[in-house]
């Protein structure tokens, strides 16, 4: 239910909302402290937020200023349109599902007119402010260092989309002119809080839906039937903080990707199909076999998609009801040339060997297949 769902983006009126008065009449406008609070209080959380408000642009945008408070908001809908356009356009933007919006404004119609439109929305007055911190749906239960520089990391993809929009030449081309590098290592326990915070906020690019708790995942990271790894991407703009995560089951005959997702921040950015190749050639030269657990969700057909461009076909289910996929391990293709890929010491050992002669496979987990 949308209940449920923590907030991921706050989107805020600003006539006797954000502040007391009306702009457009030429009030003399005050900053509302119960507003100032919670919206400091939101982006400390790692909380984005926006704007939906009838007024003039321009004259809106300098009072923001005015009030140093413009650098809080990610693509602001500022003119005189329906509020419930305005919010789509935010989610789009963002790429973010309206079941993760929160809405204020203190004018009974707009709230009706969002509601209407976006059912998933939660919507609030503008009297609730005060309390609005203390819900439950705007409490996320870690506030990692990725939460804390959230807004900072949508910004740095907005002046990505913009050179990209401006860019002349196809989308490839544009790539090689970023500089990616992703990075990928077994996490630690300074990654579980933002292990943690993926598999519960992540979900289109996600194979199974399930969230992952600090402890399960924290239990997994020292089994030693598992691998538990994080991925880093960065580029001429900056990083993006830590955006993969991928959990394995190992043993000597097979290695099983029991979940994989990425930020929806680096859809268009070949990430998910080269940490597949890692795995396929991983595998292929250790004499494993690949499989891959898969559950379809609303939103995470992009992933069967992936999955099945990178060799994998249907294999049956596994015994909690998942579709179970298999690698071919034939046709690996080469890692993107836009992109560099980085390995953990760890991880640049798990590599077929040649010992008196004979070919020997590292590591070996054991003798049972998944």
């Amino acid at each position: 239910m949308a209940s449920e769902r923590k907030i991921k983006c706050v989107v805020w009126d600003l006539d006797n909302t954000l502040w007391d008065g009306i702009l457009a009449e030429g009030d003399t406008l005050r900053l509302r402290p119960e507003a100032l609070n919670a919206l400091k209080t939101f982006d400390e959380r790692g909380i984005l937020q926006s704007i939906a408000s009838r007024n003039t642009h321009e004259a809106a945008w300098l009072q923001l200023e005015a009030f140093k408070l413009d650098h809080y908001f990610l693509y602001p809908q500022i003119h005189w349109n329906a509020k419930s356009g305005s919010l789509g356009a935010i989610a789009e933007k963002l790429n973010i599902g309206l079941d993760t919006f929160a809405f204020i404004d203190d004018q009974p119609f707009e709230r009706d007119e969002v509601r209407c439109v976006h059912p998933a929305v939660r919507v609030f007055d503008a009297v609730e402010t005060s309390g609005l911190p203390a819900l439950p749906a705007f409490m996320p239960r870690f506030i990692t260092e990725d939460s804390r520089r959230r807004r900072e990391l949508y910004q740095l993809d907005a002046n990505r989309n913009q050179a990209q929009a401006e860019f002349k030449g196809p989308e490839e081309k544009f790539l090689r002119t970023l500089d990616l590098r992703l990075a990928l290592a077994p996490a630690g326990e300074s990654d579980l809080q933002r292990a943690e915070e993926l598999t519960q906020r992540t979900n289109q690019l996600n194979t199974t839906g399930i969230p992952y708790s600090y402890e399960t995942l924290r239990q997994r990271m020292l089994s030693p039937d598992h691998l538990l790894l994080i991925a880093d991407l960065t580029d001429r703009y900056g990083d993006y903080g830590k955006i993969g995560l991928v959990l394995l089951h190992r043993t000597a005959s097979a290695w099983t990707i029991e979940l994989l997702l990425m930020s929806c921040r680096v859809m268009s950015r070949g990430v998910g199909g080269a940490i597949l190749t890692f795995l396929r050639r991983t595998c292929a030269e250790n004499g494993c076999e690949l499989y891959a657990r898969f559950r379809e969700t609303e939103r995470n057909r992009m992933m069967y998609v992936t999955y099945r461009f990178a060799g994998f076909s249907e294999h049956g289910a596994t015994p909690d009801g998942l579709q179970r996929f298999k690698n071919d391990l034939t046709s690996i293709p080469a890692y993107p040339d836009y992109l560099t890929l980085n390995l953990a010491p760890e991880l640049q050992i798990h590599r077929s060997a040649i010992k008196d002669g004979e070919r020997i496979n590292i590591p070996v987990w054991g003798d049972t297949p998944p």
